[in-house]
């Protein structure tokens, strides 16, 4: 099972800014530390807001900051929230289903009981499980902001 690009970028928002709770932190500052496009932060961050994961703050000292403690933040739920069909094949999606052996077909079964496995470990974590060696994830990200500066800085003097 593959999660969206979407999903993945939306825990990484809400990992970041439980690694740092005592300050607002930016999309720019978010998307510097994954080497990831500032732009497809921009409609995570506005939607982890709308859903209530988020409190965003804007203007020159604004930011972003977690609504909730992170034991309080459900990893399978924020998953279902950015996951709502989560349809592993085209017979999962009523409304667009054309294959012809739907109603006799076994392996949806298998598949739905996977999926609901599936989200059931996802929900026996909240993020505070994730957070656990925060100085061991600070120290990659930053390693990684190091390195991508160090690259830069090469290919510029190139």
């Amino acid at each position: 099972m593959q999660l969206t690009q979407y999903t993945d970028y939306s825990l990484r928002v809400l990992l970041y800014l439980g690694l740092f709770p005592e300050r607002r932190c930016t999309i720019t500052e978010i998307a510097d530390a994954y080497l990831i496009n500032r732009n497809h932060l921009v409609k995570v961050v506005h939607n982890l807001s709308l859903d209530g994961w988020i409190t965003t703050t804007r203007g020159k000292s604004g930011g972003m900051v977690l609504a909730f403690r992170p034991e309080q933040i459900n990893i399978g739920s924020v998953i279902q929230r950015t996951e709502p069909h989560m349809n592993l094949l085209e017979c999962f999606d009523h409304e667009c289903n054309t294959c012809p052996i739907t109603s006799a077909c076994i392996l949806k079964h298998g598949l739905y009981k996977a999926r609901k496995a599936f989200t059931d470990v996802l929900c026996s974590y909240t993020l505070a499980d994730v957070l656990v060696q925060p100085e061991s994830l600070i120290a990659l990200l930053d390693s990684t902001r190091s390195s991508a500066t160090t690259q830069a800085i090469v290919t510029t003097a190139d």
